[in-house]
């Protein structure tokens, strides 16, 4: 009830998971009796419909505080710090970022390839490594113990993917959230340069048109879109040469 009416599609996500963890312990006979958790005949009646809620967007921080933000991310210099600016300079998903291995990692083309299995299209997403995250990359990989950019501390395994949301908790931001941060770019990206829409799309790995487009347009603009990135990179570190002089601490580990 308490996240219902405020995040309904995580409320609803939640509902049905607890309804098959339910049914399963009822299958095992863990449990007797009537599904608390199932919708139809039982919930239904008690909660909103989920098709008359309204799913909304993501929080997220207006483009002009993007840069300040930053500022207070690199302060804590730990792995979630680390992941959360790079997912800001790439745009990319929190999964995306948090799952990456090393060998999508291209530091020769300045590339970071996403397998198509990984990212929510199903299909390749080629990403251009700009001067700062080329410099957060290379320290991350000296001290690397396994195949995660990320790693959590454990053997084999990657950051947790709440660390990034938990990270925004310590640092008391309340108006965005990790997934947010993609609308700040997009909206930086029409409101501030003069991209064109399919190169701003490109860069935030969406399908352009239908499928006969698509199938016309195989490529995925790089060049334009490495333009479009070092401008968002040189925009969020406040000038054009700061990304290249910010020193790094030793990390510390947080998972």
């Amino acid at each position: 009830m308490p996240i219902w009416n405020e995040i309904p599609e995580t409320a609803s996500r939640l509902r049905g998971r607890i309804e098959s963890i339910l049914d399963y312990a009822k299958v095992r006979k863990l449990r007797e009796g009537e599904n608390p958790a199932s919708w139809r005949g039982n919930l239904a009646h008690v909660l909103p419909k989920r098709q008359i809620l309204t799913r909304g967007h993501h929080r997220a921080l207006p483009y002009t505080e993007i840069p300040e933000f930053i500022k207070t991310v690199r302060a804590r210099n730990d792995m979630s710090a680390i992941a959360l600016e790079i997912t800001i300079l790439t745009a990319l998903r929190t999964s995306e970022v948090i799952n990456g291995e090393w060998s999508e990692i291209d530091f020769d083309k300045e590339l970071w390839t996403i397998p198509a299995a990984r990212t929510k299209a199903k299909r390749a997403h080629r990403i251009p490594l700009t001067p700062r995250i080329i410099q957060l990359l290379s320290q991350l990989h000296e001290r690397k113990f396994n195949k995660f950019i990320f790693p959590s501390g454990k053997a084999d395994s990657s950051l947790s993917g709440n660390a990034m949301e938990m990270l925004l908790r310590r640092l008391d931001a309340k108006n965005t959230t990790v997934h947010g941060m993609r609308s700040s770019f997009r909206d930086w990206a029409g409101d501030e340069t003069e991209a064109q829409r399919e190169v701003i799309e490109a860069a935030l790995g969406h399908v352009i048109g239908d499928k006969a487009e698509a199938a016309y347009r195989r490529g995925d603009a790089m060049a334009k879109r490495r333009a479009l990135m070092i401008a968002w990179e040189e925009y969020c570190c406040g000038s054009k040469n700061q990304a290249n002089v910010v020193s790094l601490k030793p990390l510390k580990s947080r998972g």
